[in-house]
């Protein structure tokens, strides 16, 4: 049984014509790599991000110290189901907002430095 299964959150989104306009669905390799994330991690919080055009709801998972994830999530509800279970946060990122420490971690990694320069 899956994620979406298991919390009673399985959402199919199809268009007249039978083509779906995202790249993809999200699907439990998505939620399974959110959650183990979330508990290899210190002080993990979940930020919802909307669904586009070009993809479906997401969530992006951020440590204490910036590290970060993103995955297909489906749905807000299966995110926030999610986090209630591991008694994490999860906000809404157009609300909120990303994290400092999330753009901080990023440019670190991006320039090629560690958490000790």
């Amino acid at each position: 049984m899956g994620w979406r299964d298991r919390f009673g959150l399985r959402k199919v989104r199809r268009r007249k014509g039978g083509k779906n306009r995202f790249d993809r669905h999200a699907d439990d390799t998505d939620i399974t790599a959110l959650i183990e994330f979330a508990k290899s991690r210190v002080g993990v919080e979940f930020y919802v991000e909307p669904e586009t055009f070009a993809t479906g709801t997401t969530a992006v998972a951020v440590a204490t110290d910036g590290e970060w994830i993103r995955r297909r999530v489906g749905a807000p509800e299966v995110i926030k189901k999610v986090a209630h279970n591991l008694a994490a946060p999860a906000y809404d990122v157009e609300i909120v907002g990303y994290p400092k420490r999330m753009r901080e971690w990023t440019a670190r990694n991006k320039r090629g430095l560690s958490l000790e320069d």
